[in-house]
């Protein structure tokens, strides 16, 4: 991103840019969460269309970044690193946490970030054991056994984060793998254990527990694995820390996931939060949180009478 150059007009541009009360509280929302219109209309109690100008003008003065998620529109705070912007922002964002009007909005992002949350909650507390049926329409067999590959050797202890019903546990277990499975779902749990039962499977661990706050001390597995997870997350960027953090160095993360598409169907029918990720979104992740030997697989799943988007398998060592 360009620079304000520090001259007259650049300097004047800056200080007008952040003059404005409003625009610095919705940098202080968009440096905690990515969030769409509706929900910083709803975070500031304000009208769509003072929302949209203000962010129009943050924009223009690259400071904050948009990205399409089917029909929605996504913004997060992207502040040009080094240069006059950065020490601004230092400044303002330092003076934001004993700000009211601040301590309020956080408090109100708080409350559309756990609806976010029980959205996805409901949804699989009411499907519970019928997902087996609605996750068929990603035709994912092969692209599990590609994922498992990408596991260490047998007998590791590895994470499940998110097992639903188990089907990935019980193939995990089945390579001989010691599998401990987390889902927040109690509903799930109560499918994955008996479809364990079902399969004569008894060593695998089943634990509820939330992807951001792990119920695990640190370093204290061999391997964490998410599939297709991070698109029913709130804050999939604090999952992935948290099972790096559960991760001994050296073992791996892996993660499988959607790329970034445009099948607004999959919110009403299979409860996702997300349409996918775009790669260079999974690899600052990855990468941000300390991973090394970062690999990025993408892949087109075969056709099976739906229409699918492509696949990625990400992985890194923890460090």
């Amino acid at each position: 991103m360009d620079q304000v150059p520090l001259t007259t007009d650049g300097l004047q541009k800056l200080f007008k840019t952040l003059a404005d009360p409003t625009r610095i509280r919705i940098l202080g929302i968009l440096a905690e969460a990515e969030l769409a219109v509706h929900e910083l209309m709803e975070v500031l109690g304000m009208t769509q269309s003072r929302v949209s100008r203000h962010l129009g003008i943050l924009r223009e003065a690259s400071l904050v970044r948009d990205r399409r998620d089917g029909t929605f529109v996504l913004y997060r705070l992207e502040v040009p690193a080094g240069g006059s912007w950065q020490t601004a922002w230092d400044l303002v964002r330092g003076s934001l946490d004993q700000d009211p009007a601040a301590v309020r909005d956080r408090s109100a992002l708080a409350d559309v970030l756990d609806a976010r949350a029980a959205r996805t909650g409901a949804f699989f507390e009411s499907v519970g054991p019928e997902w087996d049926a609605l996750r068929k329409v990603w035709a994912d067999d092969l692209l599990r056994a590609r994922a498992v590959s990408r596991l260490v050797p047998k007998r590791l202890r590895v994470l499940d984060l998110g097992t639903g019903t188990g089907v990935l546990a019980l193939e995990l277990a089945r390579l001989g793998l010691s599998v401990v499975a987390v889902d927040e779902s109690p509903r799930m749990l109560d499918a994955a254990r008996a479809k364990l039962a079902a399969a004569g499977v008894t060593d695998v661990e089943l634990r509820h527990g939330d992807a951001s706050a792990l119920p695990f001390a640190d370093d204290e597995l061999d391997a964490a694995f998410a599939h297709m997870v991070l698109q029913y997350l709130a804050a999939p960027a604090d999952a992935l820390a948290e099972m790096a953090r559960v991760t001994r160095p050296g073992g791996r993360v892996v993660a499988v996931d959607f790329a970034s598409h445009d099948r607004e169907w999959m919110r009403d029918e299979l409860g996702v939060s997300r349409l996918g990720f775009e790669a260079d979104e999974i690899e600052s992740w990855f990468t941000g949180i300390g991973l090394g030997s970062f690999e990025l697989e993408r892949m087109t799943p075969p056709a099976r009478g739906a229409d699918l988007p492509d696949v990625w398998i990400a992985s890194g060592e923890v460090r």
